[in-house]
């Protein structure tokens, strides 16, 4: 299955380089799509045009409001798309490619690494099975109804910047209170990574009363995210994010 990458931005590059395989891909004049032909194999192709009549199938990469302006150079060439357009309904990717087969697809950047958390809009298109293949390749798909799409991608899509701006906090901390920044950095992405694997095979309550003894150091420190709002932080993000 030879895939297409229209446009070549940071979700589209971790895509690539986590499949490894040589790409088909365009940029709007960037540069980026020759950067990562160079850096993969594969070409970095002068139009969409001709991406579409080269690629198996077509994954959207591109900004959402060019939906209709990419649809109208390759709409009558494209058999399998892919849509990985932030906040637009499978309708409307559909309505711009009549006589394909469209899927909408939110992954996450860790796919770079084999590790993404990849929302997959429900679909019985004869073609859904071997997209969802594709895309467990470079991670854990996860398949839910179109109407949640968007809650979906506020949980994965952004949900690496907010894993990172807690590590951050977290090392800063540890550097206010003595530790040296490598130390405490390596500490809190360790312990991070960890912890994710645990509730893999248990649940965020049982995982948090395994580690929290009564009036510990452990129990304090929650008491103190509590005060400060952590819960209500992430949920106003989350109501931010799919309502924004």
């Amino acid at each position: 299955m030879r895939v297409g990458l229209i446009g070549a931005g940071n979700m589209a590059s971790a895509l690539a380089r986590g499949w490894g395989d040589p790409v088909l891909c365009t940029d709007s004049g960037s540069g980026r799509a020759a950067k990562l032909a160079e850096e993969l194999g594969g070409e970095a192709l002068a139009s969409n045009r001709d991406l579409a009549e080269r690629a198996d199938v077509v994954i959207l990469a591109h900004k959402p409001p060019q939906l209709s302006v990419v649809a109208e150079e390759i709409g009558d060439l494209a058999r399998i798309v892919v849509s990985l357009l932030a906040r637009t309904p499978q309708t409307d990717v559909q309505a711009a490619y009549p006589a394909a087969s469209v899927f909408r697809v939110e992954p996450n950047v860790p796919v770079e690494v084999g590790k993404g958390a990849i929302a997959f809009a429900a679909s019985d298109d004869p073609h859904a099975e071997a997209i969802r293949e594709l895309f467990a390749r470079v991670g854990t798909v996860v398949e839910v109804p179109e109407r949640l799409m968007t809650v979906a991608g506020a949980i994965s899509g952004v949900g690496p910047a907010y894993w990172a701006l807690i590590a951050e906090a977290w090392t800063d901390a540890a550097v206010r209170h003595g530790m040296p920044a490598a130390q405490a950095a390596t500490l809190v992405t360790e312990t991070m990574a960890g912890s994710a694997a645990l509730l893999t095979q248990t649940d965020t309550l049982a995982l948090r009363r395994a580690v929290t003894s009564p009036g510990g150091t452990t129990a304090r420190g929650l008491a103190a995210l509590e005060r400060g709002s952590v819960r209500a932080a992430l949920a106003a993000a989350m109501d931010d994010v799919v309502g924004g």
